[in-house]
């Protein structure tokens, strides 16, 4: 691996640590303002509609402009949101409708962000090197992850949320200023973004039936088994360990991930992709469901991790397949369509969490998730055969 792949990387880190700290933020803050579980779950439909609808037009610059650069525009506008964010939490004037507004203009920024920073991946390392770059990447995203909400849930309590989108907004200085350094090893091939282009994307994963699996099987596992937004309840009535136990909960998923990642890069490369990620889909959902029936803050601790790490397995296959059966030429809008199933998986986890949790409690919630996850991972194994047989 040269250089460049590591600043690429290190970037990569800062990038995704203000993610999950600003997630972890501004559900934190949401919670604090409204105590309800319906409208902190909204913030999931600010921010998904923007990011995956505008997800599509991110992947079609992403091949036909430098990547490099088009990530830079996104995080100086975002960089601006950030520090909007914090003046008005710390000036007093925040209120759930900037909140919402801001939240939909940093996924819009994601929407450009995302898929040139997975399409630049390629352009780091040469194509034989590029599974384990893959894994790097993942490792490195994982342990961002989990980063950003011990971060939050620190600096919330020593300071203030206004503090902890002050941090966010530090990191994006950095990850801006050492893309300025990295240099590609591989020139990508441009395709002049238009309509015409992000068509071609499309139609390229609707023809490609396993990629079609993996993203659909993603989205519905995040949708059901995902606990993100119900984090604060679980911390603050159900478990009652405030802001510090907050931010321990919110990053223990990563940190399973982060393990995870840290297993896999000593194995050799997982060839058996499809049995593989339908096992780990199903054991996400055992673990959402013990997470939700606990109400001991360290067995809930490794529950959420054990889910984690059951997830990063399939992250590590499901973006290398996306990475090794797409040419370069279209990585940015594959990578798009892909980014649109993560983003809608994750936000919509949100609205669903919230919004059952407002209906039946937020245990029920995460446990009747959990048990859609397992059911869900059953039926695609009988539905798609051909999941079940594919190799990377």
């Amino acid at each position: 691996m040269n250089r460049s792949f590591w600043l690429y990387l290190f970037s990569r880190f800062c990038s995704g640590t203000a993610m999950s700290l600003l997630r972890a933020s501004l559900l934190w803050q949401l919670w604090a303002l409204t105590h309800s579980e319906a409208r902190t779950g909204a913030l999931g439909l600010f921010m998904v509609v923007p990011g995956a609808g505008l997800a599509l037009v991110g992947g079609a610059i992403a091949d036909a402009r430098d990547r490099r650069r088009v990530i830079q525009v996104a995080q100086t506008v975002a960089l601006s949101a950030s520090l909007t964010l914090c003046v008005l939490t710390m000036t007093g004037h925040i209120d759930v409708v900037a909140i919402y507004g801001l939240a939909a203009v940093l996924a819009a920024c994601g929407a450009f962000e995302n898929p040139s920073r997975a399409a630049l991946l390629s352009q780091m390392v040469a194509r034989e090197d590029l599974p384990r770059a893959v894994t790097w990447g993942s490792t490195v995203q994982a342990l961002a992850f989990a980063t950003g909400p011990a971060i939050a849930g620190a600096v919330i309590a020593m300071a203030d949320v206004g503090a902890a989108y002050g941090v966010h907004a530090g990191l994006l200085v950095v990850s801006i200023v050492v893309l300025f350094f990295v240099e590609v090893l591989i020139p990508a091939t441009r395709r002049a973004a238009s309509w015409a282009a992000v068509r071609e994307g499309l139609a390229f994963v609707w023809q490609s039936p396993v990629l079609m699996a993996c993203m659909g099987l993603d989205l519905v596992a995040v949708v059901l088994g995902g606990a993100s937004a119900l984090l604060p309840v679980f911390a603050d009535e159900i478990l009652q360990v405030g802001a510090d136990g907050y931010g321990l909960l919110a990053g223990a998923l990563e940190v399973g991930a982060l393990l995870m990642s840290l297993v896999l890069l000593r194995l050799p490369q997982l060839r058996q992709a499809g049995v593989l990620l339908l096992a780990a889909v199903g054991v996400y959902g055992l673990g959402t469901i013990g997470f939700g029936l606990s109400t001991w803050f360290p067995l809930s601790l490794g529950l959420y991790a054990l889910c984690g790490a059951a997830d990063q397995v399939s992250v590590v296959l499901r973006q290398s397949a996306v990475q090794l059966s797409t040419p370069d030429e279209l990585r940015g809008r594959v990578s798009a369509v892909n980014m649109i199933f993560i983003v809608s998986s994750n936000q919509l986890s949100v609205v669903e969490s919230g919004f059952l949790a407002a209906a039946i409690g937020a245990q029920s919630a995460v446990v009747f998730g959990g048990i859609g996850v397992v059911v869900v991972a059953a039926v695609v194994a009988v539905v798609v055969p051909g999941l079940r047989r594919f190799r990377l």
